[in-house]
């Protein structure tokens, strides 16, 4: 068994871990391991927000699409859709690279800079946005539920580890991150800047926000094991992840999207994945050990592993990060006030 904080993460810790020294977790877990070089990743969001279905929305992301594969764009992307609480189709482009260069390169593009800042795009009756973030390795974590299959940020890296000690207990989390050893990655300050008027609109990002995606993979289960996932997991995933996109901001949660993998055609895949940011990674921590909605779904999933004797084909990951003020960018063009983290720049003009 080892750390999930590679070696030459580690430090001497000055703050105490969540799990002593000798504990041992009940089930295997593993992490994905970066080449030691990797300092920094990106994980951008790309969304087109419409009226008029999914496909509607992923045709007017076509031209983002096209984008990513402009020389060095992204080593991975992936789409996804969602339906959120005022009825609006977004449809996202999850791009991801491992070194910050190539991407200022690519985003510096005419053809990439020049069509988001193009006055077409307030004409064309749908919205646009980009969240993106900049984390540093010792500030982003990953977990996987089987060993031979690599999603989201994982797709960069090297390899994935062996069995993982810091899993299985509240508080893994935070102990995976490599930060947490000194940082207690708590409430911090908006960066210096301003709120663009107008249909474009600029949010200042906070010191320590916290991103989660955790998705869940069931197209390879069968039978006993899918009508469990299908009848009793995700209906409670699905009641968790509503409450967060709805209500959300009584617990600290900026902003949530329980979105479907899609191919490039539109059509669903049997994949998905919760995506918020949160205030801090302690407002996330405190609702997944506490709140009723993550309550139930921690016990219906334990109740189904139990029934299926720990044998399952379901996949399980997620990725963690807590970003710096000027680690993120939010931009949103024509977009409607409850979107992203425009929620929460709305909330604070209106006060």
């Amino acid at each position: 068994m080892e750390s999930a904080i590679p070696q030459h993460l580690r430090c001497p810790r000055t703050r105490a871990a969540r799990a002593s020294e000798d504990y041992t977790p009940p089930y295997p877990a593993w992490v994905a391991r970066f080449n030691p070089t990797t300092t920094q990743v990106v994980m951008a969001y790309f969304g087109v927000q419409s009226r008029g279905g999914r496909h509607k929305a992923l045709a007017a992301l076509q031209p983002i699409l096209d984008q990513l594969s402009l020389p060095d764009g992204p080593r991975h992307h992936d789409l996804a859709h969602h339906v959120d609480a005022q009825g609006y189709d977004t449809v996202v482009a999850i791009a991801y690279w491992d070194t910050l260069a190539p991407f200022h390169q690519w985003a510096a593009q005419t053809a990439v800079d020049g069509w988001w800042q193009a006055s077409a795009r307030f004409e064309e009756g749908v919205g646009y946005f980009r969240e993106i973030f900049l984390p540093h390795v010792e500030r982003f974590e990953t977990l996987f539920s089987t060993p031979d299959k690599f999603e989201g940020v994982g797709v960069l890296a090297s390899h994935l580890s062996g069995d993982i000690q810091e899993h299985g207990y509240w508080g893994g989390m935070r102990d995976r991150l490599p930060a947490s050893q000194t940082d207690a990655l708590g409430a911090g300050q908006a960066s210096a800047g301003q709120r663009q008027p107008g249909p474009r609109v600029i949010v200042q990002g906070r010191d320590n926000v916290a991103l989660i995606r955790s998705g869940q993979d069931w197209g390879e289960t069968e039978g006993e094991e899918r009508s469990l996932y299908l009848a009793d997991i995700e209906p409670e995933l699905r009641a968790g992840m509503d409450f967060l996109e709805q209500k959300g901001d009584s617990v600290g949660c900026h902003f949530n999207r329980y979105m479907h993998h899609i191919d490039r055609a539109g059509q669903p895949i049997e994949k998905s994945f919760g995506l918020s940011l949160w205030r801090t990674l302690e407002h996330m921590e405190r609702w997944s050990e506490s709140h009723p909605t993550h309550i139930a779904i921690f016990g219906t999933f334990m109740r189904v592993v139990q029934q299926m004797n720990f044998q399952l084909k379901l996949r399980l990951y997620h990725e963690v990060l807590v970003a710096k003020a000027n680690e993120q960018m939010y931009e949103y063009v024509n977009c409607h006030p409850n979107t992203g983290v425009l929620r929460m720049a709305h909330a604070q003009t209106s006060t």
